[in-house]
């Protein structure tokens, strides 16, 4: 899209985020983890229940459980050739990266690989375009793809993996290390079709983000002895205490100039997860679940009920569709106290609040809850996903050294960086904010990829932003809004 959307909310669309297709949004200030979603159509993906494996098909549970396995695997190898390279094999080799990190960030991915390379000999190439998407079809189409590229977005890996371009990495990386170092989310994502069909680990996530949460003004909200709420019926009587003491309870906007919507999507996104299965959510994202199907409209109603409602959000209904997605949170830190007191969304948000305000001061969040516990306690996601197109020795074990969430640790620090794998220690993390959205993937039983960001342009970042947007201002009904999208599908 948008995809917690990730280059930059508006990198693709010429804005400062990772965007998605479309027309331009109107500048602001870049959203790493929440742009627009990217404009490919991405393949289907399967999903497998335990550990990869190439022929297996994907079979999502309806009710995912809390994940019980171990911090990290003990005494389990990512793989051989990472331990080879550790003793100096490979050195003199060299392996390149692409993606779509540039300036700071660049900088920062490039010093989380100093120590691997200075103790293996291996050189990491990291190249970098602002233009990835586009400078990375043509390095593969031309027959010069880099060893690794690293996806902001599953929809343009899974291309790639169609064309039978990637590798499987679950033929050299250890499946008993994956399992143990990943929630199961996490590899049900990376695994799509190969180019017969059969599903493939085609990536591995290194870094990624959250969209789930709720953010407040904590000095007032604590003033008015408001409780964080960490269940829906605690998050429905926060709303209605904050209505009885003559408050508004939500800031929303999702105005963006040509990109407005993407932020509606957002919340039609966690709601799926909310009230319907991941099965659902997966079989949506990919349009086998029509839009005006029953799940669908009912998620769509839930949100509903909090939006239209002109007591629930500060304007009322009238002003959603045309207060700015980076204006939206500012009335919670109004000089005469909060106007609205919960905002949803990334965490990239911070960068619109007023300057003056302090983390953990001034203002703090909390994970989106859960609405049917039968669904668990689901996290929408973002991230970076490294895919391999050339298998050699070196390259295995770069590979590899991305399933491990130490090799982040100094980006940890230094903030911008959360880690999905398991044995990533908390305390590395050099932000109050990282830890807490660190924490929440953590403890989540289920993560699914921006639900935009994995449809093809044409509807993601075109159709259901739209279709949203006249839903919201009122010029459509609902099953109109959701019948256009339907259409918009692209044929097979």
């Amino acid at each position: 899209m948008k995809s917690f959307k990730v280059i930059s909310l508006f990198a693709a669309v010429s804005m400062a985020l990772v965007a998605c297709g479309g027309a331009a949004p109107t500048p602001a200030p870049a959203a790493p983890t929440t742009a627009p979603a990217a404009t490919v159509a991405p393949t289907a993906a399967a999903a497998p229940t335990e550990a990869p494996k190439p022929t297996e098909a994907a079979k999502p549970t309806d009710a995912p459980k809390p994940t019980d396995a171990p911090k990290a695997a003990t005494g389990v190898s990512a793989g051989k050739e990472l331990d080879e390279a550790m003793t100096g094999k490979y050195k003199g080799t060299k392996v390149t990266v692409d993606g779509a990190f540039t300036g700071d960030d660049a900088k920062k991915f490039d010093a989380t690989l100093a120590d691997f390379e200075a103790k293996t000999g291996i050189d990491i190439v990291y190249i970098g375009s602002k233009e990835f998407e586009k400078a990375i079809s043509v390095a593969v189409d031309g027959g010069n793809a880099p060893d690794i590229a690293d996806f902001p977005q599953p929809g343009l890996m899974a291309r790639f993996a169609a064309q039978g371009k990637l590798v499987d990495v679950s033929t050299h990386i250890s499946p008993d290390w994956l399992k143990a170092n990943y929630n199961q989310s996490w590899l049900d994502m990376a695994t799509v079709p190969n180019k017969d069909g059969k599903p493939i680990m085609a990536g591995v996530w290194e870094r990624v983000n959250a969209k789930s949460l709720v953010w407040y003004p904590k000095k007032a909200f604590d003033a008015a002895n408001y409780k964080v709420p960490t269940t829906w019926a605690e998050l429905q009587a926060l709303q209605d205490t904050i209505i009885k003491d003559g408050d508004t309870p939500w800031c929303i906007g999702i105005e963006s100039g040509a990109a407005t919507g993407w932020a509606a999507t957002d919340w039609m996104e966690e709601f799926m997860l909310r009230t319907t299965s991941l099965e659902n959510y997966d079989k949506w994202t990919k349009g086998e679940l029509k839009f005006n199907s029953p799940e669908v409209m009912a998620a769509a109603e839930a949100v509903g009920k909090i939006w239209f409602d002109d007591k629930m959000v500060y304007g009322g209904r009238k002003s959603i569709a045309s207060t700015n997605f980076g204006d939206a949170p500012k009335p919670m830190f109004d000089a005469d106290g909060p106007k609205c007191w919960l905002h949803k969304q990334g965490n990239f948000i911070t960068t619109f609040f007023p300057k003056e305000v302090k983390s953990g001061e001034d203002y703090d969040f909390f994970y989106l809850p859960g609405i049917d516990e039968k669904y668990g306690k689901p996290v929408l996601v973002a991230g970076d996903l490294m895919s391999q197109f050339n298998d050699r020795p070196e390259v295995r074990a770069v590979m590899q050294l991305f399933t491990k969430g130490e090799h982040l640790k100094t980006w940890m620090q230094q903030n911008g960086a959360i880690a999905p794998q398991r044995d990533a220690d908390l305390s590395w993390y050099g932000s109050a904010i990282d830890k807490g959205v660190a924490k929440i993937i953590q403890d989540a039983t289920a993560v699914r990829f921006d639900g935009s960001d994995l449809m093809p342009g044409e509807v993601g970042a075109g159709s259901f932003w739209k279709a949203m947007t006249d839903w919201v201002s009122g010029s459509v009904e609902l099953d109109k809004a959701l019948d256009e999208v339907d259409k918009s599908w692209p044929k097979k």
